[in-house]
């Protein structure tokens, strides 16, 4: 499954069987939460107009791309489609925008499947203080760059957690909510480090909503391997 949390034998069982990797999971402490509640959304789109192509111009509709600046220099940037997955596209924004995804790590990043970020602990068993969502399946395909929720085994449990697809992940349809899409950065995504949890983990430095115009965060300083400091010609000696 695709957890707040993976199930590691779950995952060796769908290789042998399928030849995909089981989706994302995110455990966690359930008794804290209050039950997934729908809330109002000004306008629902009918299932028979929906589309699932994606705008690929950032220009267009700002208010729904997500950008993400990520530690190893790269900027992502994510088409939010609010027509599959109203809700949760909600709820994405709004912890944007309260800063909640600023500093936090990718935990679980597997190579050909994809990287899973949106936890505060930085386990893979955290989420938000807010209630999870009801669960919005629709029928946009798990593709190269599709960004989608992660959740426990129960379908109404998404909260924080979301994952961004290396390869196409058929075998996640109708099983995580797909809410929108890499449209620029696909290559800073291939290069986040991988690991369950990853030993230097990619962090997302600044997470924010294109319409907002937040500057770009400066990257953390880092002196390079081998480098000669002033303090060590300080402490050299000569024979």
């Amino acid at each position: 499954m695709i957890a707040r949390s993976f199930s590691k034998a779950l995952i060796c069982a769908a290789l042998a069987a399928s030849a995909v990797v089981s989706g994302p999971a995110m455990a966690q402490s359930r008794g804290e939460k209050a039950p997934a509640q729908p809330f109002k959304i000004d306008k629902v789109v009918p299932q028979h107009e929906i589309t699932y192509a994606v705008d690929t111009d950032p220009a267009h509709d700002p208010e729904n791309v997500l950008v993400l600046d990520l530690s190893n220099g790269g900027r992502v940037l994510i088409r939010l489609m609010p027509q599959w997955a109203p809700h949760h596209v909600e709820r994405i924004k709004t912890l944007t925008r309260e800063g909640f995804y600023n500093g936090i790590i990718f935990h679980r990043v597997i190579d050909g499947f994809m990287a899973q970020t949106g936890d505060p602990t930085g386990t893979g068993q955290g989420g938000s203080k807010l209630p999870d969502l009801q669960a919005e399946f629709n029928d946009a395909p798990h593709m190269r760059g599709t960004v989608s929720m992660a959740r426990t085994n129960e379908p109404n449990s998404a909260n924080s957690q979301f994952f961004i697809v290396f390869y196409p992940r058929f075998a996640l349809d109708h099983k995580y909510t797909n809410f929108g899409r890499v449209i620029s950065g696909m290559d800073a995504v291939d290069t986040i480090v991988r690991g369950e949890p990853p030993s230097n983990p990619t962090k997302i430095l600044q997470a924010s909503i294109l319409a907002d115009n937040k500057p770009r965060p400066a990257l953390p300083a880092a002196v390079p391997t081998g480098a000669i400091t002033p303090d060590m010609l300080s402490k050299s000696r000569t024979n």
